[in-house]
């Protein structure tokens, strides 16, 4: 009696084995989709985008926390951090609120490729919101890609 049960427990962690090995294999190469070629979700203004999370951020966050957002509006700033990685922020001019994008590292932007106050269609993953009364709250989207025309 003391065999089989030796038996099944070999034979049960040789399965967790093989399991957490493919586990352990699919996670690592695995590779985000390129949201170039990907649908958005939601397609919407920067400004209804905001209003809508700052009316309601529980609704907002059911709605779009994790979906594909395409956004349009105005390039307000263009900035590059010190890595060389890309962040626009669209929004409407005189408002303090915007949406920030991150861009993806797959499809970085050229110095010259964006002009400030020139209208703009970004596609990302929305993340989040930061609410600030003071500053200006920002709709974040991470992944980012410019949509083509």
């Amino acid at each position: 009696m003391q065999i089989i049960t030796k038996k099944k427990a070999i034979v049960a962690a040789v399965i967790i084995a093989l399991t957490a090995g493919l586990y352990g294999y699919i996670e690592y190469t695995k590779t985000n989709m390129d949201l170039m070629y990907e649908k958005a979700d939601h397609v919407t203004g920067a400004k209804e985008l905001i209003k809508e999370f700052e009316e309601n951020e529980q609704a907002a966050n059911t709605r779009f926390l994790d979906k594909i957002i395409a956004v349009n509006g105005s390039i307000k700033d263009v900035m590059k951090d010190d890595k060389g990685f890309y962040t626009v922020m669209v929004g409407n001019e005189g408002y303090t609120s915007s949406v920030r994008c991150s861009m993806d590292a797959d499809h970085q932007l050229r110095d010259t490729q964006l002009q400030l106050g020139s209208n703009i269609t970004i596609k990302g993953i929305c993340t989040g919101f930061n609410a600030d009364q003071l500053l200006g709250s920002d709709v974040i989207l991470n992944r980012c890609v410019i949509e083509k025309k």
